[in-house]
């Protein structure tokens, strides 16, 4: 690659085994706050619901607070899972953050519900709700333009505002959606790596300039657990090696500890399914780190990475970042 790719921060404001929602919360503004600091992109938290360990469920009220404490980086949406609202809504909500933090508000939208389908009931969304998507999308997009003579219905705030719109995929859906649009697309390679390189390749091959972009624009989800030793970036990566297992064991948790020698212990079951979670992903330390990302980035051809790091500890959890802020600026300088 000619140029080292952008590194943003993608936080799940994770609620920690012995706190709550509050400490989450206040956690979440330290590390945007390091971020910024340390010349982050943007800051992304997600809509998830029911998770006992997830604390953004009000995905836009927790970006307000993170933009109010915040002055220069990008804050926004990783994504909000548009069929659990209405377009009008989220328009209204957006350009409402927009008004308020002019020029760094982003607005990431996927058709997943974040979460079960229990508590996709309780949020009134029907079964069939993803399959408007495209069209949700589109009809969001049109509030954020200025308004034309006799319109409807108007997002106030929010129309001629242009809130820039990303599409947030897994599967090979969102890359023919986004490409057909012409908007950049974020792909949840840091939980979901098994068709990463063929729905870049997708995204890559059907793109359509348009109003918004003019060429493709990719980022990848990455998880990175750096420390000072391999041993140290090994230990903390076992909190969200236990969350994960538990998700997809039907029992979802608050974040638990590190443990020592927790994948040995795996049952195969969940070590097949980790050590794909963990293609994605840089483990250990600095030098370690920056090899993952380096080839990682050959691989992909990626131009900005998102930066997830499910850490128990806070003080670790800033370690990682500004460890992942150091490779960034190693990366920069070898370009």
């Amino acid at each position: 690659m000619s140029n080292a790719p952008s590194l943003s921060v993608l936080d799940l404001s994770p609620i920690i085994e012995g706190s709550d929602a509050a400490q989450s919360f206040r956690n979440t503004l330290a590390l945007a706050q390091q971020a910024e600091r340390l010349g982050y992109r943007r800051y992304w938290l997600a809509e998830h619901h029911s998770m006992p360990g997830i604390a953004s469920a009000a995905t836009a009220v927790v970006i307000a607070h993170v933009a109010a404490g915040t002055s220069t980086i990008r804050v926004g949406a990783g994504g909000v899972m548009l069929p659990n609202h209405s377009p009008l809504v989220i328009a209204e909500q957006f350009g409402t953050l927009a008004s308020l933090y002019p020029g760094r508000i982003d607005l990431g939208l996927g058709r997943a519900p974040g979460s079960d389908q229990a508590a996709a009931r309780a949020m009134r969304r029907p079964p069939s709700a993803g399959d408007e998507f495209p069209q949700d999308v589109v009809e969001l997009m049109d509030y954020f333009l200025p308004a034309q003579p006799g319109q409807a219905v108007r997002a106030v705030p929010g129309e001629g505002l242009e809130v820039p719109v990303w599409i947030l995929g897994s599967s090979l859906f969102g890359a023919q959606l986004a490409a057909a649009l012409g908007l950049p697309f974020a792909f949840a390679s840091h939980f979901a790596p098994a068709m990463m390189m063929q729905a870049i390749a997708i995204y890559r091959a059907e793109f359509r300039p348009s109003r918004y972009l003019g060429k493709p624009y990719v980022m990848l989800g990455y998880n990175v657990f750096a420390a000072d030793t391999d041993e140290e970036g090994q230990f903390l990566a076992t909190s969200m090696q236990q969350a994960f297992v538990n998700l997809r064991s039907g029992a979802p948790s608050k974040l638990q500890p590190p443990v020592s020698g927790y994948l040995e212990r795996c049952l195969p079951h969940h070590r097949a399914m980790l050590d794909q979670v963990l293609s994605c992903a840089a483990v250990g330390s600095p030098d370690t780190v920056r090899q993952s990302i380096q080839a990682f980035i050959d691989r992909t051809g990626a131009n900005e990475l998102m930066i997830t790091s499910q850490i128990h500890e806070h003080a670790a959890r800033l370690r990682s970042y500004e460890i992942a802020a150091g490779v960034r600026e190693g990366l920069k300088a070898a370009a």
